[in-house]
């Protein structure tokens, strides 16, 4: 079986009006110029993905938004899952077995500590985390190799290639 690709995106920074529920807190001034930062560099590496899986918050929608503009993802390829909303390590990998087998890069745009949770459970090595111990930080983006198909996604069954993070692409600070 060939393997695959998994783009592991936490959405970009948002913010943090306490007016504004959890769910509908749009992305920053930073989260707007990080989001597409980010598409530049799956674009500088030929990873455009087949398949989009995104929650259905404002923040991971913009982020989405911005990242499918940027490479061009036709809206028929993007998802938007609300199982994804905050989901934990088990609703993140059922939705993931569910894709389809002919979708050889997929991007999943989510939320923490989700997110964290699947790279943790997927790697084979433990991810590096930055300097105040964080891993995915707002923005950041975890490109990992998975040996299986997606539905039978296993504990340690992926190798991760890189973990880039906005801060590491010039200027803003990371949360």
């Amino acid at each position: 079986m060939a393997t695959r690709t998994l783009l592991i995106l936490r959405h970009a920074k948002s913010e943090r009006d306490a007016a504004v529920d959890d769910f509908t807190r749009p992305l920053s001034a930073r989260g707007r110029r990080d989001a597409p930062r980010m598409a530049r560099w799956i674009a500088a590496r030929g990873l455009a993905p087949d398949l989009v899986l995104s929650s259905t918050a404002r923040r991971a929608r913009e982020t989405t938004e911005a990242v499918a503009e940027v490479l061009a993802i036709p809206t028929g390829h993007i998802h938007y899952d609300d199982r994804l909303y905050l989901a934990g390590c088990e609703t993140l990998l059922a939705v993931l077995r569910g894709c389809p087998s002919r979708a050889g890069t997929l991007l999943l745009v989510g939320h923490n500590p989700g997110l964290e949770e699947l790279l943790e459970y997927l790697c084979a090595e433990p991810p590096p985390r930055n300097d105040a111990g964080k891993l995915l930080t707002a923005g950041a983006l975890a490109r990992l190799t998975v040996r299986q198909g997606w539905k039978g996604l296993a504990p340690h069954d992926a190798d991760l290639v890189e973990l880039v993070r906005p801060r590491e692409l010039g200027g803003g600070a990371e949360d």
